[in-house]
């Protein structure tokens, strides 16, 4: 059975481009699994990063530099997201970049999903995402039950954006990376930077540090908030 463990943050001292929305595919990284709120997922708690907890949540965003992977094994697949709700709740609605490990290499393929719908990922040809790319995530709502998803990577010059309409209840906000197959590529030390809530620091919402782990050995580790809570890494540590 695998574990979930939770450490209290010490808390230390967040590419605008226009919007160009275009038709994303629905075939994805092979797997094609749900990236689920938190006690929805498949092998156990597979969540690393912080949740902001409380109400009322309107916007997360974050930005990242998207890691070098190794590939452990076919079952590998991660990503690194930003959403609203899944801490406690059943929706989720984020957008990131996935790393799927089914086809022997890592490949790189950004998506967003409003679970429970089905995730959806973007074409690999219109918004390619390489190692080492800056990717920027947000998601805002946008009333009356609408959500706006969207995924710049500055290093390549191309922004999605997307709005979808979904009941929930807007109860956490998230900076997270998640494997649904309880399996991580080494992706080294990936490093979130201006990470915000509703428009102020994520740690100023004293959110709950999440490292993910398969019977009790954790298999990543999340740091402490620093540069005013708004930048911590998430490092690889086991499968």
């Amino acid at each position: 059975m695998r574990t979930f463990l939770i450490r209290v943050a010490t808390l230390a001292a967040a590419a605008t481009t226009l919007a160009a929305p275009a038709a994303p595919t629905t075939a994805a990284a092979a797997q094609g699994l749900s990236f689920r709120p938190l006690q929805y997922n498949t092998n156990g708690y597979n969540w690393g990063g912080y949740a902001a907890t409380g109400s009322g949540f309107t916007s997360v965003s974050a930005t990242w530099t998207e890691p070098h992977a190794t590939c452990n094994s076919t079952d590998d697949l991660y990503a690194p997201w930003v959403g609203i709700d899944g801490y406690g709740s059943s929706t989720v609605e984020q957008t990131g970049v996935a790393t799927d490990c089914s086809s022997g290499s890592p490949v790189n393929q950004a998506w967003y999903e409003m679970y429970p719908a089905s995730p959806v990922y973007l074409s690999l040809g219109s918004y390619p995402v390489s190692a080492g790319d800056v990717i920027t995530a947000s998601v805002t709502y946008a009333g009356s039950s609408k959500y706006t998803l969207k995924l710049t990577d500055s290093s390549r010059g191309w922004t999605y954006s997307t709005t979808k309409s979904l009941s929930a209840q807007r109860t956490s906000a998230e900076v997270i990376i998640e494997s649904p197959t309880g399996s991580y590529p080494e992706f080294g030390t990936l490093s979130f930077t201006s990470a915000t809530v509703n428009g102020k620091s994520l740690g100023s919402f004293g959110p709950v540090a999440l490292d993910p782990s398969s019977n009790g050995t954790y298999e990543a580790r999340t740091s402490a908030l620093g540069s005013g809570g708004t930048s911590f890494t998430d490092t690889y540590l086991h499968q």
